[in-house]
């Protein structure tokens, strides 16, 4: 079954075909993908043999990074390494688990997606150019969150239907 969308960008209005059933299969296939990415990245941060330190890719990875002095800033400051050796695994971790069962989406893929712009900004592993799979990690919850891949086969469709939510219509902008 084929399906008409429409688009305006910079001023024109594009429309497309598309295939409603494909759509969904494959929004929910990036949001579990991408969920178990990161869930896998924070819990093998916490089962590693060594704790998880930051301080190494902070101060000394960074050399060519356009953040290269916030970097070394915070791998030089011991309450925020501390701060980053904490929240990179457990947001990694929580930004999965919210992505695998679809709840508080658009939330988790914004904060997945800061992230990934710090990754990307600060491996600036640009060596074969500028896309990368840092690039890569930053446009899947771009397109998770901004297609409210959680209401498909996740928990915020039902979350977006209890009264609270309804009575307070701005959540819908964490949910989906």
């Amino acid at each position: 079954m084929a399906a008409t969308g429409q688009i305006e960008m910079m001023g024109n209005r594009l429309e497309f075909d598309y295939s409603e059933n494909a759509t969904g299969y494959v929004l929910v296939l990036t949001r579990l993908i991408t969920g178990y990415w990161f869930l896998h990245a924070g819990i093998g941060k916490y089962m590693a043999a060594e704790p998880f330190d930051a301080a190494g890719w902070l101060v000394n990875a960074t050399g060519g990074s356009p953040i290269h002095g916030f970097l070394a800033w915070a791998g030089q400051t011991p309450w925020m390494l501390e701060f980053t050796n904490i929240m990179i695994p457990l947001g990694e971790a929580l930004i999965g688990f919210a992505l695998l069962v679809g709840v508080l989406t658009r939330l988790a893929a914004f904060f997945g997606g800061v992230l990934m712009a710090f990754f990307y900004l600060g491996n600036a592993a640009w060596s074969h150019g500028m896309v990368n799979g840092d690039l890569f990690g930053l446009m899947m919850f771009v397109i998770v969150g901004t297609l409210a891949a959680g209401r498909i086969l996740g928990l915020d469709t039902y979350i977006e239907e209890m009264e609270f939510v309804k009575q307070r219509p701005k959540l819908k902008y964490l949910l989906g």
